[in-house]
């Protein structure tokens, strides 16, 4: 494992150094096949049941596991001028044939059993995966069956009369708070707190996010629900569609399915990967407060960005984003970078599918739920470790490739795909990675880039190159 990755977790602190090298040596391992079971990535059998013990070790924990990544993610975040800390939810579906996972809970009523997962990761403005910053794991209560089969409108009653310390979205606010302790910890960096739609909570925006006297911890998130404004003058929709469009850009658009827990609301259904064209818009709005039993929340002003698709395709539903945010709008640039800031948000997806697909956490046969979250915290970090690197050769293609990989690492891939002596001077970390993806099914363009999945099944074979190097190749005549 190269030192920019290693480094990060030899500081790990379990008060027993052999737990903190059994750590490096997990991580080193569950990178170099991350798409194997534990049996299989340890290959030994006593590194298997080494690894067993190291998640069943009652002094370690996922914080301490995360605390040494979490560090090397804030001095990340120093070197960079903005960093966008994006938080979202995922459910970690442990759902087992027979016997289940002792204290996993209910995912959705009592039929799918599991745990949810929602990190606060860094990227910087090109999208680079800066690391984790923190996380929240939990598992619900199972479902009162009762409270089942009320009517909707019922149970949405029983909900909103809740304080929100007692409901699981005070997760976004402690994901805030997180982004506020970090923002502070990186003064010199613009931190901007990102999330999508279930975020759009009034607390969020009347929350302290005061970083020092000249800066504040900044916030983007996209509206779930139709706001008003405070003066009775009708909806924020309205509002800011009544104002003239600033730009037109194309979009990415990612191809969505349906969840399991899908709603009918338009930004659960089902959609097709595409370019959209779409137009932008810009307004500051103050905001209708949202109400609360036993309170009265104060008004907020915020910034609105409206992305609108036109000429949406047959049988498709239009683009529609409507951004919350206190970055500032007064120039075209400002707004443009709102929405490139926002598409960012992505990424976050790409991570949650390359820890589900690509380290196949959900797949991991550990006998209870304390064990699980300490192996999602490893695997946390393996998938980070395929994000980073991925994005990393795109952001740094120049970059020499020894910088992430041995000699024993790069020199196998490239004989084997170029069917040619090694050179002299490494190859830029462009080249390699290029190639190692192509050994996962990437077809080599000069238009196209790797992606997550091809990366993660050639980092695989790169190994059983490398292994065969140092065992009866140049490795073993070099040693």
């Amino acid at each position: 494992m190269p030192p920019m990755i290693s480094d990060c977790i030899q500081s790990a602190r379990f008060g027993d150094k052999r737990l903190t090298n059994r750590l490096v040596k997990l991580v080193s391992q569950l990178s170099n096949y991350p798409n194997l079971s534990i049996p299989g990535a340890m290959k030994v059998r006593a590194d298997t049941e080494a690894a067993y013990r190291f998640f069943n070790n009652p002094r370690v924990t996922p914080d301490a596991i995360m605390e040494p990544h979490i560090v090397a993610t804030k001095e990340r975040i120093r070197q960079s001028q903005v960093a966008l800390l994006v938080q979202d939810t995922t459910e970690i579906d442990l759902t087992r044939p027979t016997q289940q996972v002792q204290g996993a809970g209910p995912l959705d009523g009592n039929k799918r059993m599991g745990m949810l997962y929602h990190p606060l990761m860094a990227f910087d403005e090109q999208g680079l995966a800066l690391g984790v910053v923190w996380s929240k794991a939990w598992v619900r209560d199972e479902t009162d069956e009762t409270v089942e089969k009320l009517p909707a409108a019922q149970k949405r009653e029983q909900t909103r009369k809740l304080p929100i310390e007692d409901k699981e979205s005070i997760r976004w606010l402690e994901g805030l708070r997180a982004a506020l302790a970090t923002a502070k910890a990186c003064p010199q960096t613009q931190c901007v707190c990102v999330a999508d739609s279930e975020a759009d909570i009034y607390e969020m925006f009347i929350e302290n996010r005061q970083v020092n006297e000249t800066r504040q911890l900044e916030i983007l998130i996209r509206a779930g629900r139709m706001r008003s404004l405070s003066d009775g003058g009708g909806s924020v929709l309205d509002a800011v569609r009544s104002t003239p469009c600033l730009y037109s850009c194309s979009v990415d658009v990612s191809k969505r399915t349906v969840k399991i827990r899908a709603t009918k609301r338009k930004r659960n259904q089902p959609r097709s990967a595409r370019l959209a064209e779409v137009q932008v818009r810009a307004k500051t709005v103050t905001l209708h407060p949202s109400s609360r039993p036993g309170t009265s929340l104060p008004e907020v002003t915020v910034n609105i960005v409206l992305v609108e698709e036109i000429n949406t395709p047959a049988g498709e539903i239009p683009i529609q984003w409507i951004l919350i945010t206190t970055l500032p709008i007064t120039s075209l640039e400002q707004v443009k970078l709102i929405v490139h800031y926002y598409t960012i948000r992505w990424q976050i997806e790409v991570y949650f599918r390359t820890l589900k697909t690509g380290c196949r956490v959900e797949e991991r046969y550990v006998e209870n739920i304390l064990r699980m979250e300490n192996c999602l915290a490893v695997y946390s970090i393996v998938a980070w470790k395929i994000l980073y690197l991925c994005r990393l050769s795109r952001d740094c293609p120049e970059m020499n490739c020894e910088v992430v990989f041995d000699p024993s690492e790069w020199k196998p891939v490239y004989m084997a795909i170029r069917r040619a002596h090694p050179p002299k001077k490494p190859p830029t970390l462009n080249e390699i990675v290029r190639m190692i993806a192509s050994l996962g099914g990437y077809i080599m363009r000069k238009a196209t880039a790797p992606g997550t999945q091809t990366l993660w099944i050639g980092l695989q074979r790169l190994n059983d190159l490398s292994l065969a190097w140092n065992t009866f190749g140049p490795g073993a005549q070099e040693r």
